[in-house]
């Protein structure tokens, strides 16, 4: 028997990947309501600022900022390897900019000001710190409710696009081990270092474009048929 014919199908690799992103996604919205617990105490109780701001500051290594990681690269996956593309429907595309800005806002500003606090207590800007991620689980759980409620139709131009078609096996696989070998090396090296999420979110994106470029290359020739003047 083939070896492919024994592995799991596409469509298995593509539930994993959803699983995950599901999972990922309920991690990281719990982890920043942790943190903004912590944050709270170190703001209501100036004597539990340092243990509180320590705990936050390790939480936000170990495992907010891998899981924050790992449902972007899954929903990325799960956009550029499904017909439902990045700009087809607006629920996608709201939820792609706001990973985008969320993926911004904890790894250049939270990260850095946990960090900081984290070596001095005293000048530490809980409230500050606290409202952040309180705004951070508010915009995952909306975009939960927009994964599930699916508003807004579709945008203006994916009528100029071609649907687009389902990705290989591999880039679900890909992105499943990546997740798991991300959220291992944070563990081990307390420190998120989202290495082979980056490595296979490059190759989704790339192998994404050799996909797509036969399915542009039909519609062209199909719209270009369909105009052409009767001889």
């Amino acid at each position: 028997m083939p070896l492919a014919a024994t592995l799991p199908s596409a469509r298995t690799w593509r539930r994993l990947t959803v699983w995950l992103h599901v999972l990922t996604s309920v991690g990281w919205m719990a982890l920043a309501a942790s943190l903004a617990a912590l944050l709270a105490l170190a703001t209501a109780d100036p004597a539990a600022r340092g243990p509180a701001l320590l705990a936050a500051d390790h939480l936000d290594a170990v495992l907010l900022a891998p899981l924050a990681v790992g449902s972007a690269l899954t929903g990325i996956v799960l956009a550029a390897a499904t017909p439902y593309g990045f700009f087809h429907h607006w629920w996608v595309t709201v939820k792609f900019a706001i990973t985008l800005v969320q993926l911004y806002l904890g790894i250049f500003l939270l990260s850095g000001m946990l960090g900081d606090a984290h070596a001095d207590p005293a000048s530490a800007p809980p409230a500050t710190l606290l409202v952040t991620t309180l705004l951070m689980a508010s915009a995952i759980a909306f975009q939960a409710w927009a994964s599930i409620a699916k508003p807004w139709g579709r945008t203006p131009w994916s009528a100029d696009r071609p649907k687009p078609a389902a990705g290989p096996r591999w880039m679900f696989a890909a992105a499943c081990a990546a997740v798991v070998a991300d959220l291992t090396l944070g563990f081990v090296a307390a420190n998120p270092m989202p290495v082979a999420s980056v490595v296979v979110l490059v190759a989704v994106l790339v192998g994404r474009r050799r996909v797509s470029a036969p399915v542009r290359t039909r519609a062209s020739r199909r719209t270009a048929g369909s105009t052409s003047p009767v001889p």
